[in-house]
């Protein structure tokens, strides 16, 4: 049974700048489930990654609430979040001299603190989380070696490691081949699925996003809208979503055709 583990109340993000705060998103309420791959769409600059890093703790929220199991997140300590909410973000790795198997055991942190040393049951939890990514042979790798679909994964397994029931994402497709694409969402769905954690992600793939994800968020300039991807399609906010007479949802398949070709 998926049960509501994150909750905006009256949300509203954004950041400092110059010339004071700059407000992207203003009196959102929603909520996230357990055991559903939720994935978080809109246009570049309508603020995906402000919300992600304020929903993670990174960004202070402006105004109203985020409940994280029932929690205030204002309430909750550094090494509470870190517990409860893993993150994996978009910008590539600079690490020369780590291992897999070495990032992967970072997860553990919240628990050993940074210096600590991996007892028997840490080494088990780092070794459960690269087999459940099917990154075993990866294991002694340098992470410097790994392709941008190799890397992803290890830090998917890093965030398992980690322990905790929720996992935010920020274009964890970003960088990846179409086929590399398809796996990581796959990968992602069943996580979510078979161990009931709570998944939000952002990502500009679409279409994939409509065959994998048990829950769209379409996030606007107007405030965001929430459904299964077969509601939005039904009820046409898809098709408004995307804001071109050339380009057609199928809402029977799921699947975006052109409507003109060029010559």
């Amino acid at each position: 049974m998926s049960l509501e583990t994150v909750a905006l109340q009256k949300l509203s993000i954004g950041y400092k700048t110059k010339r004071g705060t700059h407000k992207v998103a203003d009196g959102m309420n929603a909520t996230i489930r357990s055991g559903e791959l939720t994935c978080l769409l809109g246009e570049n600059g309508v603020g995906k990654s402000t919300l992600l890093r304020t929903l993670s703790g990174f960004q202070p929220m402006l105004g109203g609430n985020v409940a994280i199991k029932g929690r205030p997140l204002k309430a909750m300590t550094q090494r509470e979040i870190a517990r409860t909410v893993s993150v994996v973000l978009t910008e590539r790795l600079d690490v020369q001299h780590m291992t897999v198997s070495e990032l992967v055991a970072l997860g553990r942190s919240p628990y050993t603190g940074f210096w600590g040393g991996l007892n028997d049951d840490d080494r088990q939890h780092v070794g459960e989380a690269i087999r459940q990514v099917g990154i075993e042979a990866l294991a002694d790798r340098l992470v410097a070696t790994l392709s941008d679909g190799e890397r992803q994964k290890a830090m998917i397994a890093k965030a398992l490691a980690q322990q905790t029931p929720i996992i935010l994402l920020d274009e964890p497709t970003a960088f990846l081949d179409y086929p590399s694409k398809v796996d990581m969402l796959l990968l992602l769905s069943r996580i979510a699925r078979e161990q009931a954690k709570t998944i939000f992600l952002s990502t500009h793939d679409l279409e994939l996003a409509l065959q994998t994800a048990d829950r769209l968020w379409l996030m606007t300039h107007q405030g965001i809208v929430i459904g299964t991807p077969r509601q939005l399609a039904n009820d046409g906010t898809l098709q408004q979503f995307l804001a071109r007479s050339d380009v057609r949802l199928d809402p029977k398949s799921l699947t975006i055709q052109l409507t003109t070709k060029q010559n």
